[in-house]
């Protein structure tokens, strides 16, 4: 029987081993998109204990413990710090075949120095042993960046964000890491939501620009866009319910816009309508940039409406959305390629019988300019497990370039996430393992450290563009 999660945990096989640990495991790690909140790195914010770090905003964790019957009470209510991590112990204890558990002991492990396992019978010692440990000045946020070898960070950042925490950062000489913003302009292109009008004004106010019209718009969010470029983003994030084509004329769009400011709603054809418009013209500036588009998709969101009612987005009540269609995805891209203003672009869709679909869009668009230049994203939210991922690599091989793969990214609220990372990469060298020791692939050293290094760090580095010469 192997040992729980020792040093050569997910690694089956000879060559898997001699892969991780002569090569991914002193990778660097760069975090191209997060949520975590850049004020908290500026500030250099200390826990209190273990329950803020773990279970202060993760809702992967809400999600399981209510799935264990746990009361709200001890998920987002008023129990106190001990009682919510003592019932997370609880439940983690028993979470047999879950990546939580898996997750959640790596960082036990890499940030406490704790091997054993975290359960009810032992809550006490853990509790004990991470809050003594996080009292310390080496566990601060900007410490655990530096301890997980992070070389950058990209946030996830609306059009009207000041940049101001980005900005105290990178004039901060004593941290050498850096933290540069995503634009997601989720807000400004959601125009069936009820509080369109309201962020148009925000936009107005932050952009110094009189929104009327739809081009009015796309002149605001061009002006901002340039400023987030002014703070060194190169990457837009977009989150769809799906990748829509439902083209229109200028005139048409114009009147949907005018409709919706006007306080009147949209049919869902208008709607469609207005988004399409608004994602081909983000195409456009981001290839006018030189920006890498990021699009996520295939999340419904907010399902439970008494819970969303109670405590707002991202609390744990989403799924899988499977109409995500994929001819409509195909042809948005098209209409960007027509014109030579198809930028780099990460596809991710949260259905996982997307794969193939996201495989085969691939190679329609590919070209000179960049090696894999429309990429299937890592494995998503409720794909980033050992199946999940290990079905993405396999579908990217079977019909695209693997070696060309950017990689992990954290998708995270919490600073002791970059354990995902290596999680990924034992993942990786396992399932490349398995191919070499199968005869599937050629046992050459210098070729497969090449394709390992490549897709845990470098094709990234080299894919966004990023300086990592200079903070």
């Amino acid at each position: 029987m192997k040992a729980f999660m020792d040093k050569d945990f997910l690694l089956s096989t000879p060559t898997a081993r001699t892969l991780f640990h002569g090569y991914a495991e002193k990778t660097p790690v760069l975090d191209y998109h997060c949520h975590i909140n850049p004020m908290e790195i500026a500030q250099n914010r200390q826990f209190d204990n273990i329950t803020q770090v773990w279970l202060g905003g993760d809702h992967y964790k809400w999600r399981f413990m209510r799935s264990c019957g746990v009361d709200e009470r001890f998920i987002t209510g008023d129990a106190s710090d001990k009682e919510k991590f003592f019932k997370w112990a609880e439940v983690i204890g028993k979470a047999i075949g879950n990546p939580l558990h898996h997750w959640s002991h790596l960082e036990l492990q890499r940030y406490f120095g704790y091997t054993g396992a975290l359960n009810k019978n032992t809550a006490e010692e853990v509790w004990n042993l991470c809050n003594e440990k996080l009292a310390d000045p080496s566990m601060s946020v900007r410490s655990l960046i530096k301890q997980s070898n992070v070389t950058l960070i990209c946030t996830t950042d609306d059009p009207v964000d000041s940049l101001e925490w980005h900005k105290a950062i990178a004039e901060d000489d004593t941290f050498d890491v850096q933290v540069l913003p995503a634009w997601r302009p989720d807000k400004a292109m959601n125009i069936e939501k009820p509080d369109y009008a309201d962020y148009v004004k925000k936009l107005a106010d932050a952009s110094n620009t009189a929104i009327n019209s739809f081009a009015d718009l796309k002149n605001a969010l061009t002006n901002r866009m340039e400023f987030f470029a002014s703070r060194k983003c190169s990457v837009s994030d977009h989150g769809l319910e799906f990748v829509m084509f439902a083209p229109a004329s200028d005139e048409e769009v114009e009147a949907v816009f005018a409709k919706r400011l006007s306080g009147e709603t949209l049919s869902r054809e208008e709607e469609l309508k207005f988004k399409t418009a608004f994602m081909v013209f983000m195409g456009r500036e981001c290839n006018r940039l030189n920006w890498v588009m990021q699009l996520h998709y295939g999340c419904k969101r907010d399902n439970n409406k008494k819970m969303y009612a109670k405590l707002g987005p991202d609390t744990g009540y989403d799924c899988i959305n499977n109409h995500t269609p994929s001819a409509q995805l195909a042809d948005f891209l098209n209409a960007l390629a027509e014109t030579g203003e198809l930028p780099k672009t990460i596809i991710y869709s949260l259905n996982p019988a997307d794969n193939e679909y996201i495989g085969t869009i691939l190679g329609c668009f590919q070209d000179s300019t960049a090696v894999a230049k429309i990429q299937q994203g890592s494995a998503w939210w409720f794909n980033d497990n050992k199946i999940g991922m290990k079905n993405q690599m396999l579908s990217l091989a079977n019909l695209g370039n693997l070696s060309g793969f950017v990689g992990m990214l954290t998708d995270s609220r919490s600073f002791l996430s970059y354990t995902r990372h290596e999680y990924f990469r034992r993942i990786l060298c396992d399932l490349i393992g398995e191919m070499v020791e199968n005869g599937e692939f050629p046992d050459d050293m210098d070729i497969l450290s090449e394709i390992v290094t490549d897709i845990s760090y470098n094709n990234a580095v080299r894919y966004f563009g990023f300086d990592l010469e200079t903070k």
